[in-house]
Parts: C-alpha cells; structure tokens; sequence
C-alpha cells in the first residue's frame, strides 16, 4: 500500500497483478509505503475501508482516493502457479514437484485461499462495487499510469520486476471451464472495468 498524502490517494497493492514493479516506481513519491508484512502490504478494499480510511480521515478531514489494479482473472491463476514454481526452487522439501499447471487449477478451485495465500479471489481482495474508488485493468497499463502522471504530476515508468519464471500455462478445455465458473465474480468485475482511454 502506498499514501501519496498530499494527493490523497491510496494505491492498494493486489497481489500479483504489478504491485511491487508499482511500488519501485512510486515509492520515493509517496509520504506513507507499507511493504511488510504482506498482511499490510496487501490491505485488501474491506480492510482499508474499516481501519486506513477512517485514520486518515481522522488526521486530515479529507476522503483519500483509492486505486488498484485488477488481473484477468485466469492468467492471475497463472501467475500464482509460476509464483508458485519460483518459489518452490529454494524449497528442499519441493511442493509443487510434479504439479502442473492443470492440477494446480483444479487445487485452485477446490480450495482458491490455500493456493493463493489466502486471498482467494481479486473479487474479494477488491471488495464488492465502490470498495476501491479507481480499478484499473493490469493488462492496459498504459492508462493506468497515464492516470498517475495527471494525479502525482510526473512522469511514470514502471519497471520489470518480481517476474516469475516462464512455464507451461495449458489447461485441458474441462478444467478451463471449471476454473472460469470458480472465477465468475472475478471474470463479471473485470468485464465491467472501463476500457475506454
């Protein structure tokens, strides 16, 4: 999460979907950067809205403007399960030996908190409609930092960071449809983000 105090906006940090490349970008402009531990780190829309918003309101008499950014909801499937691999390399005990990406979509809908880290779905992290003031499409980078040039009045470049490794994404047609019936709110909040510039 990041406070840009005297712009009073908030970015919170969705995992996987560009919050740390966001955050080496943006962190020497911002008066407050929260990145450990991942529980505040990832204050989710619920979160904040409970704790964060009423401080800072508290403090300045002003609402603060929230934004983040959104995945399309299987490819953040995907990124948790290359996460997943890039981790499994310094682990002697090697959890995801053997563990495709097919098998790691069926584990993701039997059980999305316990492959993800607890955060389960985007949709929940992100709260129900109005839980973040500015939701953006991770995949149109482009207007979501042509948003912060005009609202921190500089010039943003975000870098490639935290990229996992490459891997096998393929998904056999049945498991694809299951995993987009587990992803239905996901995929409903990410059709309805704006693609207009």
């Amino acid at each position: 999460m990041l406070i840009f105090w005297d712009r009073r906006l908030v970015f919170l940090a969705t995992p996987k979907a560009g919050s740390t490349a966001v955050e080496v970008a943006l962190e020497s402009l911002a008066e407050v950067a929260v990145q450990r531990p991942p529980e505040m780190k990832h204050v989710n829309a619920e979160g904040f809205q409970r704790f964060v918003r009423p401080w800072l309101a508290a403090l300045t008499g002003d609402r603060f403007t929230t934004i983040a950014l959104m995945r399309e909801p299987v490819d953040w499937v995907r990124s948790w399960y290359r996460f997943r691999l890039r981790d499994d390399q310094e682990d002697p005990a090697h959890p995801m030996a053997g563990v495709d990406f097919d098998r790691f979509a069926r584990s993701y809908i039997d059980d999305p908190l316990r492959a993800t880290d607890g955060f389960g779905t985007q949709s929940a992290f992100l709260g129900p409609a109005g839980g973040v003031d500015r939701l953006f499409r991770y995949e149109d980078m482009e207007k979501f930092t042509h948003f912060l040039d005009e609202r921190l009045d500089c010039d943003i470049n975000l870098p490639r960071v935290n990229v996992p490794p490459a891997a096998d994404v393929s998904l056999r047609p049945e498991t694809e449809a299951a995993l987009r019936d587990a992803l239905a709110e996901d995929l409903a909040l990410y059709a309805s983000l704006d693609r207009s510039g």
